[in-house]
């Protein structure tokens, strides 16, 4: 039986059938995992209720022979880009294969004696989120080793607008392989059937089978009831991230090492004192950027989640005001050229350093941005 959850919109109540992650739907997908060895990659948003996957299926009884867990690691509380190890799950005993680390694709090795791969992680929507690379070279795997793959689907919590700068292929890295727009719209299941539709996972296509989301679209509003990773703590942070993240190539801090993470901005020398806050040790993030020192900069918590989503579209204006208000402009990107990687090419970081406006800068984003509308359009499986 469906349940219901009733919405209030401009001041009428309606009926609306409840979201439900494919994971939830395990009708439709348990009894292609009987009987089979299966190798599962998931982490710690990966749940039924508050029942993680894993628990589940050993319950159902469910043959896993191996879980391979992406970056944070299997239950998500490791650093952003600290190498995670391989090891055991305590609980169930069974191996785990770290896809972050000196490795991040399976090799024959981990897949031998694995019969279908199994795939939940939550997406947010970004193409800079690692888990997206987890995916391209879990289907890459699958392909080049015969190995079928199901991928449950999950609501992305951005994927109501498409946005940024298309990646050139100049620029990929494990924080992008794919010539997609930072903000592109869709699930993490539409995603995947994009990257073995259009060959970017090479010749060979996966076996590849979504198992949907019920009752969603891309419009839909959905809170993650679990944070996707230590440094996206809320609805706010998540709604935020496409425009703050470039932060993470400069010498600004966005928030890592506080209780605001993604939802501020600043550094010590930031023109403006009129708020500050101290960066500190917290799990998710050991060593952030100016711990124990004061940064003064914006508190974007007094914009509400809901003029976020309306923009529908990625906010340079923090970026360029932490240009304009730092005084050393020529040390406001790192030197690694990180945002480079984050933006997708150099084009960004120069149309900064030259002061264009962000209306500029929009306006060569669009050539790329209507260009992968056509190519997203084949593989959409919701409105």
């Amino acid at each position: 039986m469906l349940k219901y959850t009733i919405l209030i919109l401009f001041g009428l109540s309606f009926l609306s059938a409840k979201i439900t992650p494919a994971s939830y739907r395990t009708e439709l997908y348990l009894n292609l995992l009987k009987n089979k060895r299966v190798g599962v990659i998931v982490n710690h948003s990966s749940t039924i209720g508050k029942t993680h996957l894993i628990d589940f299926l050993v319950q159902k009884r469910i043959r896993i022979k191996k879980i391979f867990a992406p970056e944070h690691g299997f239950r998500g509380n490791s650093d952003a880009g600290l190498k995670i190890k391989n090891s055991i799950d305590k609980k169930t005993n069974i191996p785990i294969i770290s896809l972050y680390g000196k490795k991040k694709k399976p090799n024959a090795k981990d897949l031998k004696n694995i019969d279908i791969l199994l795939f939940d992680i939550q997406d947010v929507g970004v193409r800079f989120y690692t888990y997206l690379s987890t995916l391209h070279y879990i289907l890459e795997a699958g392909a080049k080793y015969n190995i079928p793959i199901i991928l449950l689907d999950r609501p992305n919590p951005n994927a109501h607008y498409i946005d940024g700068e298309v990646l050139d292929l100049r620029y990929k890295s494990f924080i992008g392989l794919d010539p997609v727009p930072v903000v592109y719209g869709m699930t993490i299941g539409e995603y995947a059937k994009m990257l073995n539709g259009e060959g970017w996972i090479g010749k060979k296509k996966a076996n590849l089978k979504i198992i949907p989301i019920a009752n969603y679209t891309h419009q839909s509003f959905y809170s993650l009831p679990i944070k996707p990773s230590p440094n996206l703590p809320n609805d706010k942070a998540i709604a935020l991230y496409p425009s703050l993240a470039f932060f993470e190539g400069t010498v600004f801090s966005a928030g890592r090492g506080t209780q605001q993470q993604f939802q501020i901005y600043g550094n010590p020398k930031y023109k403006d004192k009129s708020f500050k806050f101290i960066p500190r040790s917290r799990v998710g993030a050991k060593n952030p950027k100016f711990k124990n020192r004061v940064c003064y900069g914006v508190n974007l918590n007094r914009k509400t989640l809901k003029n976020i989503r309306l923009k529908k579209k990625i906010d340079l204006s923090y970026l360029i005001d932490a240009y304009k208000k730092y005084p050393n402009k020529k040390n406001f990107f790192l030197k690694n050229k990180f945002i480079d990687k984050l933006s997708g090419s150099n084009i960004l970081r120069k149309q900064i350093s030259q002061g264009l406006n962000e209306s500029k800068i929009r306006t060569t984003w669009q050539n790329g941005l209507k260009k992968f509308k056509k190519i997203r359009k084949k593989y959409l499986i919701y409105r």
